[in-house]
């Protein structure tokens, strides 16, 4: 199948992949006066008695806002906040297919880091929970800094967190079945999802973390993001220096989430014994997993779903809302993260896993509801809950 012609042909008949459906018909007079005026006036009233009544009168408590400038859409950049829309659409569709959450897809005609906070917050008491969506490093950091300190509802960059939690999840099980312990750790990329993965992972007790961009291996003396020089003193405890190239020299496991097509077979060879490479860039990997494998890769992983092994944010983001507003949580915590990735690792038992089996598959029944679980349970368990 030619997916790019399909999905054009598919996207122009659908013409949007949402529609709004009602839970209840309007057909009488008694209707009309029950769902709007004027029995309307009695849902609104006990609401401005209590705000919190919000969730129990209206969809606020199972709707989440999937929101995005445009800055930095998938693989494709800075293309506006029009040509975002389709993403946004679908990732309202897979709330909805593998959470029930109901979506809705918003995007923002602004770049300016202090005006999509003013927007967002004020859009907040529409919706039980924000996912902030492609947009670029650093201003991504700063959003949902800033949204997370003022609003009391779920505010999650998926980008960063989701695809840091599944990433750990799958190399929870690689280095199980590699069977290596304290691994050297190569993350080539260094925006948001790179110091995101950095970041769990060492507060996952992993030690030894290298993270590489443009520049090279990140040392303290370069120009760094904010993102970046939050992490600086915690990579690299070698004080390596370099290239990509001298990075992966008898490294362990190299997480790309850069660019296509910019790893080599010889900097495979370079790793050390039983190497894991997941080479996540979108569309194209930074290897292809059949070059990898023949470069003597132990286990690769990509985030495409033709291959083995895709290690993709669907497993992580639909459980994870689903259980914080099960919960009534106010943020996504430290204590849910790693909840989930704790779920998700667990989803394949030990004994099941494979070279090409280490991470389930995001349409596995059930995942989603056992991420929510557990997540719930962190935020009871670590009291950020608005009801219990």
């Amino acid at each position: 199948m030619d997916a790019a012609s399909e999905a054009l042909k598919k996207h122009r008949e659908w013409q949007g992949k949402l529609e709004t459906v009602n839970k209840m018909p309007i057909e009488t007079a008694d209707d009309l006066s029950i769902a709007y005026t004027p029995g309307v006036a009695a849902p609104c009233l006990e609401i401005a008695r209590d705000p919190s009544l919000s969730y129990v009168y209206t969809g606020r408590g199972h709707t989440i806002a999937v929101i995005s400038d445009g800055s930095a859409v998938l693989g494709l950049g800075n293309i506006g906040p029009e040509a975002g829309m389709p993403v946004m659409e679908g990732k309202c569709v897979l709330f909805k297919a593998l959470s029930g959450l109901d979506a809705v897809p918003l995007v923002l005609d602004t770049q300016d880091t202090d005006r999509l906070v003013d927007v967002i917050s004020a859009l907040a008491p529409s919706f039980g929970g924000i996912n902030l969506e492609d947009i670029a490093a650093p201003r991504c950091f700063e959003v949902e800094r800033r949204l997370k300190e003022q609003l009391d509802i779920p505010v999650f960059h998926d980008d960063q967190h989701g695809t840091a939690i599944v990433v750990s999840a799958a190399l929870e099980n690689a280095l199980k079945l590699a069977k290596k312990e304290n691994p050297r750790i190569v993350i080539n990329g260094a925006g948001s999802a790179g110091c995101a993965i950095a970041r769990l992972l060492l507060d996952r007790g992993q030690k030894d973390v290298i993270l590489v961009d443009r520049q090279g291996i990140l040392t303290p003396d370069m120009e760094l993001t904010s993102g970046q020089r939050a992490l600086i003193d915690r990579l690299n405890p070698s004080g390596r220096t370099g290239t990509l190239q001298d990075a992966l020299a008898g490294a362990d496991v190299l997480i790309g989430v850069s660019a296509g097509h910019i790893v080599s077979q010889d900097m495979i060879r370079s790793m050390n014994e039983k190497p894991i490479v997941f080479a996540m860039a979108n569309p194209t990997p930074e290897i292809e997993p059949e070059d990898a494998a023949a470069a003597g890769a132990y286990i690769s992983g990509t985030g495409r779903s033709d291959h083995p092994n895709q290690i993709n944010n669907l497993l992580a983001f639909p459980g994870i809302f689903k259980g914080a507003l099960d919960a009534g949580a106010t943020e996504i915590n430290d204590a849910m993260k790693q909840a989930a990735v704790s779920a998700i690792s667990s989803c394949i038992p030990e004994e099941d896993l494979r070279p090409d089996h280490i991470i389930v598959s995001a349409l596995t029944p059930g995942v989603a509801d056992r991420v929510a679980r557990a997540v719930a349970q962190a935020a009871v368990q670590s009291g950020v809950v608005r009801h219990a």
